[in-house]
């Protein structure tokens, strides 16, 4: 399971070091594509990249095909290197306006590379009540 919170930053060629406790998880190879909301980057170790784009497959054409070319047409399957260095494509990096400083989290099955001041604003804008709430209407 991808757990955690690190900081880390890009080298100029826009490579980032994984930070080592996800690494096993994510094998050599693994997917890196557009959040849902615009304001990260996923990253899916391969084999959970296949069971998230087989169940999009099974769903009716017409009702995803926006979906598709927004989430799976830009994505970019990508492999570490020896250094364990994980290269972000150009497109992507300005999609999540990553600059030198990103924060890597552990969000179970994926992984979210967020610029590091983003990430702090949505921190500070977070408000424990309404995560409360969110834990209560999911039955926790």
């Amino acid at each position: 399971m991808l757990i955690g919170e690190y900081q880390h930053n890009l080298d100029a060629k826009g490579r980032l070091i994984m930070p080592a406790r996800f690494r096993e998880d994510l094998g050599t190879r693994c997917v890196v594509s557009r959040s849902f909301d615009g304001n990260c980057l996923f990253v899916y170790p391969s084999a959970e990249w296949k069971k998230l784009t087989d169940s999009i497959s099974q769903q009716p054409t017409a009702q995803i095909l926006q979906f598709q070319r927004y989430f799976i047409a830009t994505a970019s399957e990508q492999e570490l290197d020896a250094q364990g260095r994980l290269l972000i494509p150009a497109p992507l990096r300005q999609f999540a306006n990553l600059t030198r400083d990103v924060v890597v989290l552990g969000v179970s099955t994926r992984l979210e590379i967020w610029d590091k001041q983003r990430w702090d604003e949505l921190q500070e804008s977070m408000n424990p009540s309404e995560m409360m709430d969110i834990l209560s209407r999911l039955g926790f």
